[in-house]
């Protein structure tokens, strides 16, 4: 069960979250903002810095005026080092399919019910010339003042990282990308994983109902293949030669011309135009945000092609807030679990979805309803992480099983005395059972993002 305190804050937090969510539903109808800004008092915002503090680099960026939608980027000191040799995924690389504890990894096995082995991955830590890396283009006043990131002709020498789109909980009408507790999240995942995390500020019910957070999950990943295409331009235009040798020098004259829109400002974004690898990106998500990140997905499939270089390669649900009028096994017995009991969670919904299309079946809130697109077997790989005291837990579970019923692979980490958000609410980010899942979900997720064919079990 749960420790004592856990319980002990649960109630307080279900009382705060009952009177913010009685508040706006009877808040009038003028506060909603028509150019989609969302703000919540009550959230503890951490503060953008581009230094590696903490072995990673952040910054903030409005990607789409219209809707005040912003990313944060996090940036790990990793992509720093050194590039290494190119390789190719081995061929017959296919994941195993018994769980394994590895003694030596220091964690409980009880805090657990499927582990992964630990293995350690080496990671460069030096960020100044000293490294070999030409290029690498600090500020002055080295590290501490900011990393810029991009130099035109020097992509050759720059590692390359996968990127991670994230999307943060908060039952659709709390939360931010830019929360504290959000920012130790993905500050954790970027190191773990060595990716570069793109955690989304999608709008928030009921100022922006149902489809806006939805629509602006689907924009970020557009965005992300715009900056691929944008960045290879102005890298074939941007940059020039002196003379026509293999050892011809940079003309330095051109090496900034940067693409520019109509102001004169960069349209490049500079940290993922020089280490991001869009052909490798993974979709992460949780309570809420699952629902947005598998949303992405399906949309990624639909797209195709119209989305390259991005190709969406695996996705990662931590406890969907997924529903249904047909109540599961959990939905009945969990009814008033820990954090998010299920009455909450029933007024969340009434925020989000329009009075209009309000149902449990509705496509955004159960997963299992039919005539939804694409066919499942054309989904990505799916790692679905529930909690034992999670009243939504069964149907999350019930959605993997059906994409493991089309050969996806799609298994599922059950965290024994977990409890819904226990790897990303503020008060339960410190515990160990908060870092075990976030190196399961690195061991995991690597299968799909390594380049040297590395095989992981789960």
């Amino acid at each position: 069960m749960p420790s004592v305190a856990v319980k002990l804050y649960s109630v307080f937090f279900k009382f705060l979250l009952k009177h913010r969510l009685q508040n706006r539903i009877q808040a009038p109808p003028e506060t909603s903002d028509p150019f989609g800004v969302t703000s919540r008092p009550e959230e503890s915002v951490a503060a953008a810095n581009p230094s590696f503090t903490d072995g990673v680099a952040t910054k903030d960026i409005h990607i789409d005026p219209f809707t005040s939608l912003s990313v944060r980027i996090f940036l790990p000191e990793s992509s720093l080092s050194p590039p290494e040799p190119h390789s190719k995924p081995h061929p017959s690389s296919k994941p195993r399919s018994h769980p394994v504890y590895d003694p030596q990894r220091g964690s409980d096995p009880s805090s657990r019910r499927n582990s992964y082995p630990h293995r350690d991955e080496p990671r460069g830590n030096s960020y100044g010339p000293s490294n070999g890396v030409e290029g690498l283009n600090l500020m002055s006043g080295g590290a501490a003042a900011g990393y810029r990131g991009y130099a035109p002709g020097m992509e050759g020498r720059r590692r390359k990282l996968p990127v991670m789109l994230q999307f943060h909980g908060g039952g659709w009408v709390s939360g931010s990308n830019d929360s504290v507790a959000n920012d130790v999240f993905c500050r954790r995942m970027a190191k773990l994983c060595d990716v570069i995390v793109v955690a989304v500020g999608y709008r928030l019910a009921p100022e922006s109902r149902y489809p806006a957070a939805f629509d602006d999950g689907m924009k970020v990943l557009t965005w992300l293949a715009k900056q691929a295409n944008l960045a290879e331009c102005s890298k074939s235009m941007g940059v020039g030669r002196i003379g026509g040798g293999a050892g011809s020098e940079f003309n330095k004259s051109d090496a900034h011309r940067h693409i520019v829109d109509t102001f004169g400002a960069s349209v490049v974004e500079p940290w993922l135009a020089a280490h991001g690898d869009p052909t490798r990106c993974v979709l992460i998500g949780a309570s809420c945000g699952a629902n947005i990140a598998d949303y992405v997905a399906r949309k990624a499939v639909e797209g195709g092609k119209l989305l390259d270089p991005v190709k969406v390669v695996a996705q990662v649900l931590l406890y969907p807030f997924f529903v249904g009028s047909v109540p599961t096994h959990s939905e009945i017995k969990l009814a008033n679990s820990y954090f998010y009991d299920k009455a909450m969670c029933m007024l969340a919904w009434k925020l989000f979805l329009p009075e209009d299309e309000f149902s449990l079946d509705h496509p955004a809130a159960n997963p299992l309803v039919a005539g939804r697109s694409p066919p499942l077997k054309l989904m990505p790989p799916t790692l679905t992480v529930v909690a034992e005291h999670d009243w939504m837990r069964d149907r999350a579970i019930a959605y993997s099983e059906e994409l493991r019923k089309v050969n996806v692979d799609a298994p599922v980490l059950e965290y024994k005395d977990g409890v819904h958000e226990f790897a990303t609410l503020d008060v339960l980010l410190k515990s160990p059972q908060a870092q075990v899942c976030a190196e399961d979900i690195a061991i995991w997720v690597k299968k799909y993002i390594s380049l040297r064919g590395h095989e992981f079990s789960y």
